[in-house]
């Protein structure tokens, strides 16, 4: 069944994917490597940063919430769309493996495309969501501003879809309709990375020896340099790599290629991953890149920074973007909206969570009971109310002092 049997279809159905539409657009860097989204996703530093934003994306809980007319927001359980995004959006991904997947999309090709499956009938609940392979949908915009999308099925036909059954989560963009391709902009900083890791496979793939010049006195026949050429191949490669080369008859060897050292093959290498990570938004050190180390110290300051400055955007960017494209504008003013979770990031850390609670619970904003939710542990009888420590009193019940109390 290709993907296009499975969009027609108004009852969410299984789906298999036919040959990949990966679009291995060229984008040439001076460095003369060609710069593909496969060739990009070779890279380490790439895959790296990758990694990185999507574990960052889809570790934390993703909730459908809903506002309370007491001020507050509870998950809104009941709703169809709970289900569908924080635990099944379709019929083969998890969440996590769905948000994984839209963060690799949009964070290296800019755009990430989904088909919004809705169910027949007049409320037309949202079933699942449908994510597209890169390349299969394309945007476009009509002469009065109107978007659609047009989308190619595994037969090669297009079809064009309206906007409303397509989320399109948009990275930066400069058009504003579409995101920017970071395969396109960092296109040299891919590149170099490239062919630099190239080059150094190569001279070890000959032992990391370079080549030179062999040269004798006199003049050569054709017989002679095609023997020559010959014996010089056999001795200096293959086993023969290590051994001495012995020269006669005043032949002389004169290197004429830079070894990694002159070339600094390392630091180039080097570099390329910061300016890998550059384009990625990510810091060096996530990615392991121990030459830009933290000092134990300054460590918990840094993951802060990290979800900060690189996690927190995105977590906006995909909330608002889910609002406006899963959400129906009644829905919105019943105050369900969509937001990630990103205090799960201390899972890990059993100390610092618990402080947190305690200081939550001494100023009277979490129960016992809700502490207790958020480790997943069940609630008890009397575990709903809030306390507070009893020094704690607020100065407009607290009694005022008469004539001569003090005397």
């Amino acid at each position: 069944m290709g993907i296009m049997s499975k969009i027609m279809r108004p009852l969410p159905q299984n789906v298999s994917f036919g040959e990949s539409f990966w679009k291995d657009f060229i984008h040439p860097s001076k460095s003369g490597a060609n710069v593909t989204v496969s060739t990009a996703l070779q890279i380490t530093a790439v895959y790296a940063c990758l990694r990185v934003l999507g574990g960052g994306v889809a570790q934390v809980p993703f909730k459908l919430m809903r506002k309370s007319t007491d001020g507050g927001s509870y998950p809104a359980i009941d709703n169809q769309l709970y289900r569908v995004v924080n635990s099944k959006p379709n019929d083969w991904q998890t969440s996590f493996e769905f948000r994984e997947n839209l963060m690799f999309q949009v964070g290296l090709l800019g755009n990430f495309y989904a088909f919004k499956n809705r169910l027949s009938g007049p409320n037309g609940k949202l079933a699942e969501i449908i994510p597209f392979e890169p390349g299969v949908c394309v945007p476009t915009r009509d002469s009065k501003g109107v978007f659609n999308y047009t989308v190619t099925g595994n037969d090669g036909t297009p079809k064009p879809f309206p906007a409303s059954t397509i989320w399109h989560v948009r990275g930066p963009s400069w058009d504003t309709w579409r995101g920017l391709e970071a395969v396109r902009l960092a296109r040299e900083a891919f590149g170099l990375a490239i062919a630099t890791e190239d080059a150094h496979a190569k001279l070890h793939a000959n032992g990391a020896q370079t080549s030179g010049l062999y040269s004798v006195d006199g003049t050569l026949g054709v017989d002679q340099h095609e023997n020559m050429s010959k014996w010089i191949k056999e001795k200096t490669t293959g086993g023969n790599r290590f051994l001495p080369f012995v020269l006669d008859h005043s032949a002389k060897w004169t290197q004429m290629a830079m070894t990694g050292v002159d070339s600094q093959h390392l630091e180039t290498r080097k570099f390329q991953i910061e300016e890998v990570c550059r384009a990625c938004g990510v810091y060096p050190q996530k990615i392991f890149h121990t030459d830009k180390t933290s000092t134990y110290a300054s460590a918990e300051q840094f993951n802060i920074s990290h979800v900060v400055d690189t996690l927190g955007p995105w977590y906006s960017r995909i909330e608002q973007s889910a609002n406006i494209n899963l959400l129906s504008d009644a829905e919105l003013k019943d105050g369900l909206y969509f937001k990630f979770f990103p205090n799960a990031l201390m899972r890990g850390d059993s100390k610092t969570r618990a402080e947190f609670y305690s200081k939550l619970y001494n100023i009277g904003s979490l129960n016992p009971n809700e502490i207790r939710g958020l480790e997943d542990h069940p609630p008890y009888v009397g575990g709903d109310e809030y306390r507070v420590p009893l020094n704690m009193v607020d100065p407009a019940n607290e009694p005022t002092s008469k004539d001569g109390d003090n005397e």
